[in-house]
């Protein structure tokens, strides 16, 4: 006998509840890591399970798949994104930039600075870094949610550290004395 389509949905629904309740939090702190902007964040991880509601079916059956899974769709539509900004960026002519900003002072500042720095990552990078760094995941838990080898997270890591390096290291505030 076959479940009723009804019965399906209901499934579905309750399951897609279940993981809302579960990866909410952590899939909006990974957006907010990733996005930089609490607006931004809300509206990629709204975004996150749309997707999954609209392919629930596809779905993997374990949570701990499907988290991984929300993670990879999060990341993918963060990269989608920051393409499109790119994109528009480079079609729209910017103003000359006015620094005002102070040298380095005080807690705000430096978090603002590292925000800033991962924010000019590109987007996989960023993601590999975030996941590393602030969700404090191993390179083989990275590349399983990515989809990557940990040969290329391991890259990633390596170049996203050179990068942080260049863009926080002591030479940039010798600048501001």
């Amino acid at each position: 006998m076959n479940p009723q389509p009804e019965q399906v949905a209901g499934a579905e629904a309750t399951r897609l509840e279940a993981l809302f309740e579960a990866q909410h939090s952590r899939l909006y702190r990974l957006a907010r890591r990733l996005a930089g902007e609490a607006d931004e964040a809300r509206d990629l991880t709204q975004e996150t399970f749309l997707r999954a509601a609209r392919h629930a079916a596809a779905l993997p059956v374990t949570d701990e798949a499907a988290g991984a899974w929300l993670v990879r769709v999060l990341v993918n539509l963060c990269r989608d994104r920051a393409r499109r900004r790119r994109t528009q960026e480079r079609l729209t002519p910017r103003p000359a930039a006015v620094s005002s900003s102070p040298g380095p002072e005080g807690i705000g500042l430096l978090r603002h600075q590292v925000r800033t720095a991962l924010a000019a990552l590109p987007p996989r990078r960023r993601a590999v870094a975030v996941l590393h760094y602030y969700e404090d995941r191993d390179v083989a838990e990275i590349a399983a949610l990515l989809g990557l080898t940990r040969v290329t997270v391991r890259w990633h890591l390596a170049a996203a550290r050179r990068d942080l390096a260049r863009d926080l290291g002591p030479s940039r505030g010798a600048d501001h004395e």
